[in-house]
């Protein structure tokens, strides 16, 4: 068991512990208290402000997932996927499948699909930011905790984070033990995840840890003869930390890897009729809909690969601690999709489902990525008067991309070839204090001072496609830098109206530096974006009841963003354009409750509602290219040009909800469980315009998960099923060329045996 003191808060009869393979998950504390406390909830101690405390002292909307969630959402080979939603107003999805998540809080994300997009959402990595999008999907596994926070965060964590983290922190070395668990699910699907650690007396310890993904193909491709050709991968990622303490210094060092080898998403031509957003089959509008089928003619494969180096040292002068935190990454994609969705075209013999107006068959490819990240910062390690912390953050990225088009679905040379070299480069000071008075008051404020710039290179260096198609053949290499610089802060004040109940308010700054576009794939000029900023507000209360048996957080907020960058993606020119839009506004809240009523059952629900809107008299980007049904008003004069002044922000639902309930019945040494888990998001449109087909109504997802654990923790089997229901949602689409959509992930259920040693 991996214990974490926090003399914040010692008035607290609980205190937090996490256990060594679980997230934020409470257990009683040994003290002459815990005896009559044995049914409550505990305390949930997460490290939201860089240091540990009791979330319920966090001026700040933040969420947690348990250790029961999280097992129960990472069953049966799910990726970081399977956390949209499972805390109010995280979305994540993907047209990349595994390889490329897109991370949305309250609404603010991005939907580019180009593989230097910019995202206001920071994912942190054991006190690193992952930039790039191909580094974000990294598997969850062997974790401490999840963290969610939501609002500008720039003065403790990272860059450019205007709309929240998501926050990893894995288990440390530090003892001897682990875990192992083995999973065999419906497709053909295995999961094999364990860690093991080792410890000496001389301050020396060591972790290794590892996941092993497979998956079958499940999607049968109907015009390529019977089988499965569709759907599976293998997806590898291992961790080993080496950690030596003595007295205040801690050093670690870590090296991580990931290997992904499987099919890229599937696209489905055609998914909508005209006029709805219904799924269809491939017979068309009067047939059902069939997940593990498709049509296509073209090549799918994606290939990725990441490698991480790190370095984090810590010294404890007594009042302060100095850390720092170097890490390295680097990594390598090829992704390769039917874009089109479908087999054939107008001027091909068979074409379907539906009509297909052209073939469209691109590979995009990250020969390399490299970034490196160096922060130092001093915190002082008082929890009561003044406190304080200070550091600098240095970033550096070079990111290579090859887009490749292809004439045939089933050539392997290309017929255009465009080329991307991206340099980033940032730098960032920061700063926060804090003070708690002894009338149960804490006030703090930070700033941050941040500095970008990107130089970007691109060009069209192979064209032999026919001139009538009107790409106007090679583009030679354009070139063009941004920057810009701007300070950031936040101010927040906590109260404590009773041991039970506090009240809190926040207010802060974000940024996300400006933006570099160049898909010259099909286009011929880059596009830029200047730097966003966010003013956002929220106030709030965090309360305890019941003898510490419930728990009910509730956040207000709203923001106003100006200049927020948007990816005008696809349509009728089938280009990738980077926009600002003058201001966007939102407002909404998240409501948390989790309880436990009765010795054996705990629950928990969470609603989050999102109102956003675009707020540009003069903004418009064009409609679909497939026959859709947009809403829009047309700009006058510009047919084919639909303002969107007015519309919501894309994959930003107005209400999510999510709720779980276990229960567990004592049986000889150990306990029967059961544990469900439940996700549903309201109506999302996919593209920056409004159109009856280019969205989804609702999407409603539960799991279960029945079994067995022995009351030490040594002995684990269980049984599971994900999207219990069978819900079928679009979750995405493209509309330059039909109606095709991607759908959200099948039915899965397994067995699960595990075990802790």
């Amino acid at each position: 068991m991996r214990r974490i003191s926090v003399s914040a808060i010692s008035r607290f009869a609980l205190a937090g512990a996490l256990l060594a393979g679980g997230l934020s998950q409470p257990v009683l504390a040994q003290d002459d208290t815990a005896a009559e406390d044995d049914q409550g909830l505990g305390t949930i101690v997460v490290t939201a402000q860089r240091r540990a405390e009791n979330v319920q002292d966090v001026p700040l909307s933040v969420s947690t997932l348990s250790k029961d969630a999280l097992n129960a959402v990472q069953s049966g080979g799910n990726d970081i996927r399977s956390l949209a939603g499972r805390v109010p107003n995280l979305n994540i999805e993907s047209s990349f499948g595994r390889t490329f998540p897109r991370f949305f809080i309250r609404g603010l994300g991005n939907t580019d699909f180009d593989l230097n997009a910019s995202q206001p959402v920071s994912l942190i990595y054991d006190d690193v930011v992952l930039e790039n999008p191909i580094l974000k999907g990294f598997p969850v596994f062997d974790l401490d905790r999840i963290e969610v926070l939501r609002g500008p965060q720039g003065t403790l964590f990272g860059r450019n984070t205007p709309a929240g983290i998501v926050k990893f922190d894995t288990v440390k070395p530090g003892e001897t033990g682990g875990y192992a668990k083995v999973s065999v699910a419906r497709f053909g699907t295995y999961q094999v995840e364990g860690a093991a650690g080792v410890a000496d007396d001389n301050g020396f310890s060591v972790r290794l840890s590892a996941l092993y993904q497979h998956r079958d193909d499940w999607i049968d491709n109907v015009d390529n003869g019977a089988g499965n050709d569709l759907g599976g991968y293998d997806d590898v990622a291992a961790r080993l930390q080496l950690q030596y303490e003595d007295g205040p210094l801690t050093a670690r060092l870590v090296g991580q890897v990931r290997t992904m080898d499987g099919s890229a998403i599937v696209f489905r031509a055609n998914s909508f009729a005209v006029g709805s957003n219904d799924l269809i089959g491939l017979g068309g509008a009067d047939t059902e809909f069939e997940r593990d089928k498709t049509r296509s003619d073209g090549r799918n494969f994606q290939q990725l690969n990441n490698y991480n180096l790190g370095l984090t040292v810590e010294y404890d002068f007594g009042p302060v601690t100095l850390t720092s935190v170097t890490s390295y990454w680097e990594g390598d994609l090829q992704s390769r999709g039917d874009i089109d969705g479908g087999f054939g075209n107008q001027f091909a013999p068979d074409q379907g489902p539906g009509f297909i107006p052209f073939s469209s068959q691109t590979q995009d490819d990250v020969p390399s990525l490299n970034q490196y990240t160096q922060e130092i910062r001093v915190a002082s390690n008082n929890d009561d008067g003044l406190g304080y912390q200070f550091g600098g953050f240095y970033f550096n990225e070079r990111l290579d991309i090859t887009t490749l088009d292809f004439s045939n679905p089933q050539d392997v040379i290309p017929a255009a070839i465009a080329r991307q070299r991206q340099v980033s480069e940032a730098f960032g000071i920061f700063g926060s204090v804090f003070y708690a008075f002894d009338n149960g008051l804490k006030l703090q404020g930070g700033l941050r001072y941040n500095d970008d710039q990107r130089d970007f290179v691109a060009g069209r260096t192979v064209d032999t496609r026919p001139g009538f198609l009107g790409f106007g053949g090679p583009v030679p290499f354009l070139s063009t830098s941004v920057d810009a610089n701007l300070l950031t802060w936040d101010l927040s004040a906590l109260y404590e109206v009773s041991p039970d109940i506090n009240v809190f308010a926040r207010a802060a700054r974000g940024y996300r530096a400006p933006a570099i576009q160049g898909r010259l794939a099909f286009g011929r000029t880059l596009s830029t974006a200047t730097d966003e900023r966010t003013m956002s507000y929220e106030a709030g209360i965090k309360s305890t009841f019941l003898n510490g048996r419930a728990r009910f957080n509730l956040t207000g907020y709203y923001y106003n963003t100006e200049d927020l960058q948007l990816t005008a993606v696809g349509g009728g020119s089938n280009f990738t354009t980077l926009l600002n839009a003058d201001d966007v506004q939102g407002y909404g809240f998240e409501a948390e409750l989790e309880a436990r009523p009765v010795e054996n059952l705990t629950f928990t629900v969470g609603v989050g509602y999102n109102h956003n809107e675009i707020k540009d008299d003069d903004l418009a980007v064009a409609g679909c290219g497939a026959p859709c049904t947009v809403l829009d008003p047309v700009v006058p004069g510009s047919p084919g040009i639909f303002s969107i002044d007015g519309n919501t922000l894309p994959q930003s639902p107005r209400w999510t909800v999510n709720w779980t309930a276990g229960y567990n019945i004592p049986l000889g040494s150990g306990e029967l469980y059961a544990f469900t888990d439940w996700y549903y998001r309201s109506k999302i449109n996919f593209f920056l315009y409004d159109s009856v087909e280019f969205s989804d109504d609702s999407l409603l997802e539960g799991g279960l998960r029945v079994g067995y654990r022995t009351g030490n923790g040594r002995f684990d089997i269980a049984g599971f099923v994900r999207n219990i229901t069978g819900d079928e949602s679009a979750v995405g689409g493209i509309d330059f060329n039909n109606l095709t959509a991607f759908v959200n992930q099948p039915r899965i259920y397994g067995l699960e045996i595990g075990t802790k040693f």
